[in-house]
């Protein structure tokens, strides 16, 4: 497949994110059973996606998202969009169907051997349909259902997701939303819109959902701004969530900083970096020291910067006392700034709330919870999906007097 020219991975020279597939970036791929995983893309390397097969990297690097693709040998072929079908209205019923063992005389190790042989997906299906017993009693609407878990079983097509925060919030949710604290893709927009979140604004988060609300954040400055993080580590978070979002890493030390929470207290002490006398003056040493002098400039900067207050905005979603946490950090942000709190769990945030309301330094402070309900939307069978998430968490607001 060939490959366009794409020296510039960005639309723009301020662009904060690639509009292109480059080498290293981690790539979200929907699977044909609508399962989403991700992928590291490396030039010249390769990249195995189970049963649905291989292929060199080299054939998605400077391809926009958003293709579906068929893999053929380790080659791959852009598959044109698929367009919805109008299905016709029947009185046919599914009553009288008997779907036993022997509805289906194609046997499991003959489709082995047509798969094995190099037939089309497409083809197997045909095949399965023309041999199914009891495939014209079904309803239109059963046939539709019937091609897609078969395509699900044998196609070898994908597609790449562009990694928007909604589509990355999803992806977390459905694969493990115990460690984004239960945060749906409609919380998170709430919590940024709750906190006023803009380009070129400034804001500190607690963040404990694996990066998910420093990623928003950082999206939706979009290179402007400033973004402060605190934590419980050392060294700076390894945030899983923002790996998927490819954020240019020439940009995004300029906007977002992290501190623990001994950095972040004004009576800590930095220790001081060694001086060049001490550490000899070999070029290996000379390059250690550059490290860790830069290291020590950079968390002197961001301390200042924390100081220095005036914030927009604290947005928390952490499993330490929310309220000693406020109590920490308030004093950084301005007046009328917005406080956002998120938890699994309403007893955190009520008893919280219950703290703030005597308070004269806090205004409103409200609980919410979000509802999603989710709808399949296609011609003829639009209805809300058989399953939904019981809950997305609870939110606490509240405005700095």
């Amino acid at each position: 497949m060939d490959i366009p020219d794409c020296e510039d991975a960005t639309s723009a020279p301020n662009s904060f994110k690639a509009t292109t597939i480059q080498s290293g970036h981690t790539v979200l791929l929907r699977l044909p059973s609508g399962e989403t995983k991700g992928f590291k893309v490396e030039k010249d390397g390769t990249v195995s996606i189970g049963r649905v097969g291989s292929f060199r990297a080299n054939e998605l690097i400077g391809h926009p998202y958003g293709l579906t693709y068929e893999i053929r040998g380790k080659e791959l072929t852009v598959q044109p969009p698929h367009t919805l079908q109008e299905v016709e209205e029947t009185d046919a019923t599914n009553e009288l169907i008997n779907d036993g063992e022997f509805v289906q005389p194609l046997t499991l190790g003959e489709i082995e051997g047509l798969k094995k042989s190099g037939v089309h997906a497409s083809d197997i299906i045909k095949a399965q349909i023309e041999q199914h017993a009891n495939y014209s009693m079904k309803t239109e609407y059963s046939k539709e259902k019937y091609k897609q878990r078969k395509e699900a079983k044998y196609s070898k097509t994908f597609s790449t997701v562009e990694p928007t925060i909604y589509n990355v919030c999803d992806h977390w949710f459905k694969k493990d939303q115990n460690r984004i604290r239960d945060i749906r893709p409609d919380t998170l927009s709430q919590m940024l819109n709750l906190a006023n979140v803009r380009p070129g604004g400034r804001y500190i988060v607690v963040d404990e959902a694996s990066g998910l609300l420093v990623s928003a954040i950082l999206e939706r400055l979009g290179g402007e701004g400033r973004l402060i993080s605190i934590c419980d580590v050392d060294s700076p978070p390894a945030y899983p969530v923002m790996t998927l979002m490819n954020f240019r890493k020439d940009i995004v030390p300029n906007i977002h900083s992290s501190l623990n929470w001994a950095t972040a207290q004004e009576d800590y002490t930095p220790v001081a970096a060694a001086t060049l006398s001490e550490v000899g003056k070999s070029e290996r040493h000379r390059i250690r020291l550059d490290k860790r002098k830069n290291a020590a400039d950079t968390l002197s900067n961001a301390r200042e910067e924390l100081f220095a207050g005036e914030y927009d905005a604290l947005l928390i979603a952490s499993d330490y006392n929310p309220l000693e946490i406020l109590q920490n950090l308030i004093i950084y942000v301005a007046g009328s700034g917005s406080i956002v709190v998120q938890s699994p769990f309403s007893q955190p945030l009520t008893e919280l709330q219950s703290t703030l309301r005597l308070d004269p330094s806090y205004l409103a402070p409200s609980i919410t919870e979000s509802w999603l309900r989710r709808y399949q939307v296609l011609p003829g069978r639009t209805h809300p999906t058989m399953n939904t998430s019981g809950s997305g968490g609870f939110l606490l607001h509240a405005i700095k007097v």
